[in-house]
């Protein structure tokens, strides 16, 4: 094909200008966002309004240390949801840099390299082998074969001529040819996938959750503050006394450390998981791993190695499968960089065979439909011939080539035939079957999970007998469905589309299911933005990375089991978190409330109750640094269950620390070392709970992480020391201290043994 400096009709310059000015570039535009108001709206959500509305109700109660240190929380929270998030955009920036492109067009006549982005419909364009297609376009001259695996999900490339589209990001394998643009920016293939990308997103399920568990300890606090209240006003109890204790119990039921804590235990695994291979650039989806029933996996790059491979040799008649490779590899030319003909290269060199000294070679031609080499044995010229079984056969009059072949093709493979012998008398040597290996450790790890409780389901768009053959090869069990029956419980869903992949997701998200999507290709890209947890793999494009939660950085998908079996660990890490919250929020409100009502004084002052939950929220933060075991099924937030298992337990804590108040006025203790007292019974059992509730198991069945045993030593030693000494309180002897301790192991240890039975309604 010439490609002249003067020996084209394509668009002028100036017509070229109009029209981009009209289309617009050839690109996807991305809503720009200032790095400012990214970080606003780390502010702007249900979890940081309860936040920012405790911080007003401090201010305006003058607590300005309990002021500061929300607004400190505040602040963590954003710069790190807002560093993580420009981590993510600044990487998939550097990947989208790589991938600018430049295209050959025809402008006032003649052939020039522009950027692939001033591309407008109308251009004259021409790609050859190695090229990215950089827009739609229709063939007009010229023949190649096109790899489109990353738009479609066919493993197998695909040959084009005059007439055909060829679509943009596709990649061109063998050939050359000259078209006309028809499609650029948002309206090309890509650029409509991309826009499906934008449109599609899941929504986190952590802020649902903590908003209906703070429902009900803010309706347990506001029966309790409106009895408190009815009783004050009884007695003839000033408002002025009252008020700044009905608001420490308001304030008290907002989980202050929630959203802290788990983004700190998130961040924690990210980076575990970054160590991995695993990059995480959407913190919400470690949480949704956990949760994950659903994992839509598709098949090319994913499964499999998208390369093809020989799988199968089978020799005709008196011939072997050595001298069938031999002429197969004398008909094949690894200069092509023809994928067919570097698999069989490929394959013969594996099994050690001696290439056939080659006089003359002529690459495969879609017209003839096959690939041509010759050489010379005792003076005579033979030939190799390498192509379509039905081309092969006939030139051999080979009848039985047709059952042989349709028995092959069953399995999913793509089948050639190959013939050699002295010119014009080919014999007909056999067939070879060519297919997209799997990848080796996709077996093993699809077993894990399913072991774990993830239902696995292959989504491709290959035809339904690959389909079959590769998930009878993962053990993927389940029906085999097509694309009209997307709406179908299926294990594989074959000759799928972009759109359909997406709608997949969405019928079992609707379902009440938490799916992930693995992918690598454009076609992926909807359904990984789609999904709770979108893991593109290490060989994905620009897009399905942008798209995606996860991205992997190395082969394989065992980066994608370690994103489950991490996610499950943050997820028990914070039923912890959460069990002990709930519980001490229960204790302290009852214990307040009641203590008020059945005794008529303050059983702990407002300010010890501020510093009990500062200090308990110090040492439960280090939870997200715990040793826990991850859950073997799929974890789900039960919050009526957790609710009431808390309560039970709150229940239980309550008994001790009336019994401490009790014991303490039968020692004669004054109020205000009563009120010492009772302050240390509360962070001590509440320590106590933190250790009791971690493990849903007997609290020896595994070892605490080293922070939670430092900072938990930490807290005893500041809060005994305070009480010793006398600061802040009214000091108690050390013995009573030491008595008190060792009181309240002895009562964990016994409330142990029915925490097992409660809690086991609770385990996956």
């Amino acid at each position: 094909m010439n490609m002249g400096q003067a020996d084209c009709t394509g668009l002028s310059q100036e017509e070229a200008k109009r029209r981009l000015q009209a289309v617009g570039a050839n690109e996807v535009q991305e809503a720009a966002q200032t790095p400012w108001k990214t970080f606003a709206l780390k502010f702007w959500a249900p979890v940081p309004w309860m936040l920012e509305a405790t911080f007003v109700l401090e201010a305006a109660l003058q607590k300005w240390p309990e002021a500061v240190i929300i607004f400190l929380l505040l602040l963590f929270n954003g710069i790190l949801g807002f560093t993580q998030e420009r981590k993510a955009q600044n990487a998939l920036a550097l990947l989208r840099e790589r991938l600018r492109i430049q295209a050959r067009v025809c402008r006032d006549g003649t052939w020039r390299s522009i950027p692939a982005a001033e591309l407008v419909p109308g251009d004259l364009l021409h790609v050859r082998m190695g090229d990215i297609v950089p827009a739609d376009m229709q063939i007009t001259e010229g023949q190649v074969q096109v790899d489109q695996s990353a738009l479609t999900g066919e493993s197998l490339p695909v040959d084009l001529a005059a007439g055909a589209t060829l679509y943009s990001a596709a990649i061109v394998r063998r050939g050359e040819a000259t078209g006309t643009v028809t499609a650029t920016g948002k309206n090309s293939y890509f650029g409509k996938t991309a826009e499906l990308v934008r449109g599609a997103g899941a929504k986190s399920h952590l802020e649902e959750l903590v908003l209906r568990i703070v429902r009900y300890l803010v309706a347990m606090d506001v029966i309790l503050a409106v009895a408190i209240l009815t009783y004050a006003m009884l007695v003839g109890l000033p408002l002025a006394t009252i008020l700044p204790f009905v608001l420490i119990l308001l304030v008290a039921s907002v989980p202050v450390a929630l959203p802290a804590t788990f983004t700190l235990a998130t961040a924690l695994a990210s980076l575990r998981l970054a160590q991995r291979g695993v990059l995480v650039t959407r913190l919400a989806a470690i949480e949704e791993a956990a949760a994950m029933r659903d994992l839509c996996s598709d098949k090319t790059g994913t499964l499999t190695q998208n390369r093809l491979s020989l799988s199968q040799v089978q020799a005709w008649s008196k011939h072997s499968s050595e001298e069938l490779l031999r002429y197969a590899v004398l008909a094949s030319d690894s200069a092509t960089q023809d994928p067919i003909d570097l698999a069989i290269i490929a394959a013969a060199q594996e099994r050690g065979l001696t290439a056939l000294p080659r006089d003359g070679f002529i690459p495969f031609d879609p017209a003839t439909k096959r690939s041509e080499g010759t050489t010379s044995i005792a003076g005579t010229t033979y030939r190799a011939l390498k192509g379509s079984p039905q081309i092969i056969g006939q030139l051999c009059n080979e009848p039985q080539w047709q059952k042989a072949t349709e028995t092959l093709a069953k399995t999913g493979a793509r089948v050639l035939a190959v013939a050699a012998g002295p010119d014009g008398s080919p014999d007909f040597l056999g067939l070879l079957a060519l297919s997209d290996p799997i990848r080796p450790d996709a077996k093993d790890v699809v077993g894990q999970l399913q072991n774990l409780g993830v239902r696995v389901r292959m989504v491709t768009g290959d035809s339904q007998a690959t389909a079959e053959t590769v998930a009878a090869s993962l053990g993927i069990a389940g029906p085999v469905c097509n694309h009209h029956d997307m709406s179908a419980d299926c294990g594989v869903y074959a000759g799928v589309f972009p759109a359909d992949k997406f709608h997949l997701v969405q019928g079992l998200q609707k379902k009440g299911s938490i799916v992930g999507m693995t992918g690598d290709g454009v076609n992926d890209a909807p359904a990984l933005k789609q999904a709770e947890m979108g893991v593109a793999v290490e060989s994905a494009t620009d897009v399905a990375k942008a798209a995606a939660s996860l991205v992997l950085t190395t082969p394989g998908l065992q980066g994608v089991l370690d994103a489950v079996v991490t996610g499950r660990r943050v997820y028990q890490r914070m039923l912890t978190y959460t069990l002990n919250k709930i519980v001490k929020v229960f204790q302290v409100a009852l214990f307040l409330s009641l203590g008020f009502l059945f005794f008529r004084q303050f059983v702990v002052t407002p300010l010890l109750v501020l510093l009990l939950l500062f200090a308990n929220d110090f040492v439960t933060m280090s939870l997200a640094e715990d040793h826990v075991c991850p859950s073997p099924k799929p974890d789900r937030w039960a919050v009526r269950t957790l609710v009431l298992s808390s309560l039970a337990i709150a229940l239980a804590w309550l008994v001790y620390i009336f019994g401490v108040y009790l014991i303490g006025r039968q020692l004669g203790l004054s109020t205000h070392s009563l009120q010492s007292l009772d302050f240390l019974g509360l962070v001590f059992s509440g320590l106590a709970n933190v250790f009791l509730v971690r493990e849903r198991q007997h609290l020896w069945s595994s070892r605490p992480g080293s922070f939670l045993l430092y900072a938990s030593l930490g807290d005893v030693v500041v809060v005994s020391t305070l009480a010793i000494c006398g600061w802040l309180m009214a000091p108690l002897p050390w013995s009573l201290v030491l008595i008190l301790l060792a009181a309240t192991v002895a009562y964990t240890l016994l409330l142990d043994q029915i925490k097992v039975p409660l809690l086991r309604q609770l385990r996956a």
